[in-house]
């Protein structure tokens, strides 16, 4: 006696378990997939791009040649805008580019001690390129002691408003570099003293918003940069958010 086929129903055939259970995998597989490769990474991106941390700025400006400069000890929150017109309103003046006329009349500005309240500034280099603003203050009759700072734009925003870290020193005098025996300036040790200075001044002028310091901005409290020079900071860094300035406020 044989074994006979059931007959036909004529009705489609419902896919056994093992078809669905196939199914669903595929599905979470997929969904896994986009949420870790493509949506995960997106709303990383975002939340950085939205809370970027100062404190994990670069901390050190560095010479064309890769060798450290000067420390970074001031932030600036406006637009470049806003940052011309308080560093002007504060008494800075804008420090002319480097061209072959400004290098001649600098040099020969200190050698007859004639003032130059816009001299050049040699360049350092922060997040992979030179100062993108410059400004100083003469002392006295000569640009071989003065008061400047370099400035660049950060590539992330802060409350919606553009960062521009910078680097205050002191040139107390002009002599040759302590490592490459080039012709340079000589800046003061105690950087923390220019970063007081801007913030005082600023202030003086109405031109401050809002106020913070970061304490521990540098782990390193001690350094030289690319000509030599000794530097010493308490670490911290002052960020200042820019406003209308409004002398005697």
């Amino acid at each position: 006696m044989t074994d006979k086929e059931p007959p036909s129903t004529g009705l489609p055939v419902p896919p056994g378990r093992g078809w669905r259970r196939r199914r669903v995998a595929i599905v979470v597989v997929a969904a896994w997939a986009l949420v870790a490769y493509l949506v995960a990474p997106l709303v990383w991106e975002l939340m950085l791009r939205g809370r970027p941390d100062i404190a994990q700025a670069q901390h050190l400006t560095a010479t064309s040649d890769g060798h450290p400069g000067d420390p970074v000890n001031v932030a600036l929150l406006g637009t470049e805008a806003d940052v011309v017109k308080a560093m002007q309103a504060a008494g800075w003046s804008p420090a002319d580019p480097i061209t072959l006329a400004t290098s001649l009349r600098i040099a020969a500005d200190s050698v007859l001690r004639r003032p130059d309240p816009d001299a050049p500034v040699s360049s350092l280099f922060l997040f992979g390129r030179r100062q993108d603003l410059a400004f100083e203050q003469p002392v006295g009759d000569s640009p071989r002691q003065r008061h400047h700072v370099r400035f660049w734009r950060w590539d992330h925003v802060v409350d919606g408003r553009a960062v521009w870290f910078g680097a205050a020193t002191y040139d107390e005098r002009v002599g040759l570099s302590y490592t490459t025996g080039q012709v340079t300036h000589h800046i003061a040790a105690d950087v923390d003293a220019e970063r007081d200075r801007i913030e005082r001044e600023l202030a003086r002028a109405g031109c401050i918003g809002g106020l913070r310091w970061i304490d521990g901005f540098h782990g390193q409290r001690e350094g030289r940069n690319g000509g030599g020079d000794l530097w010493r900071t308490d670490g911290r860094l002052v960020v200042l958010t820019l406003t209308t300035c409004r002398p005697g406020a």
